[in-house]
């Protein structure tokens, strides 16, 4: 029964994405992520999740896997809502195509990766559509190395599109399925983790359209957006880094302060390494003597 119910989401999740609004979100998403994995160095990156968004085709790492779960479907090369994403792999230098894109299949919350061992995670929507989204962050910081990246998408809902989402008498304009975490909620989760925040950034300020033409009218918006209402933005991503604080080995404590130096004395009349005693009980000995 769980498994028809996760069906049933990623296909209302993949239906959505076929949409105006939903090839609008992807075309930012894109735009977003190859600039910020283009220059995250390592060997070994993993996306978690929404296979249609190629998210490591920027980044140089010599092992790159896209990871899916029940929720979302493994999309065809032929699929429509495929094509029109724009999200293909972009071709080679030399002009041949694209190479072909390495998918794992996997339960989220159960990755298959010992602990410490991948520099780069992405997830683009991965914990809004997960069984349980705080054990897919805890699996997420367990397979990260110290100092590794992680780059979450999630969708706002203090925006024109999440006010449009809880109207009573409206239908949902996001997919229903989803359970939407808020920017500052998603912050505090990451900070008991021992993430770092390194940067945050919204977008798709449009509002709440399905016409595709009513949506390049208000392009607009988008231009203006991060100045004027930064956090109204309809998307948002969070880049954090794992930090992991242990102890410094700081030596022996050493006594630094300057000691006093004695002056050199002057002895006159005296024999080398002769004592001043003997010298006294010398001259007494010459006296007698006399």
């Amino acid at each position: 029964m769980a498994h028809l119910n996760e069906t049933a989401r990623s296909e209302e999740l993949a239906a959505w994405l076929a949409t105006a609004p939903g090839r609008y979100l992807l075309a930012w998403e894109q735009q977003r992520v190859d600039g910020i994995v283009a220059d995250v160095f390592g060997f070994h990156a993993l996306q978690l999740g929404l296979p249609m968004l190629d998210a490591l085709r920027t980044n140089r790492m010599p092992h790159r896997w896209c990871a899916s779960d029940e929720l979302w479907p493994l999309p065809s090369r032929t699929s429509t809502w495929r094509a029109e994403s724009a999200a293909m792999p972009p071709a080679q230098p030399n002009g041949d195509p694209p190479p072909p894109r390495v998918l794992l299949h996997c339960d989220f919350d159960a990755l298959p990766f010992p602990n410490h061992c991948l520099d780069l995670v992405v997830m683009p929507h991965t914990l809004e559509f997960a069984r349980d989204a705080h054990r897919t962050l805890r699996e997420v910081e367990r397979v990260l190395v110290p100092e590794g990246r992680a780059v979450i998408f999630g969708f706002n809902p203090a925006s024109l599109w999440g006010l449009r989402q809880r109207l009573p008498r409206c239908e949902p304009f996001l997919p229903s399925s989803g359970e939407f975490i808020g920017y500052w909620r998603l912050r505090d989760w990451l900070r008991l983790l021992s993430f770092e925040v390194e940067g945050g950034r919204f977008g798709c300020y449009a509002p709440p359209l399905t016409a595709p033409r009513w949506l390049e009218r208000f392009g607009w918006m988008d231009r203006l957006g991060d100045r004027w209402w930064p956090v109204l933005g309809a998307v948002y991503s969070i880049v954090v880094v794992k930090r992991v604080r242990g102890m410094r080995l700081v030596g022996l404590a050493r006594d630094t302060r300057r000691r006093a130096v004695a002056g050199p004395a002057v002895v006159t009349n005296r024999q080398p390494h002769e004592h001043p005693r003997l010298r006294v009980e010398r001259a007494e000995t010459l006296e007698e003597e006399a």
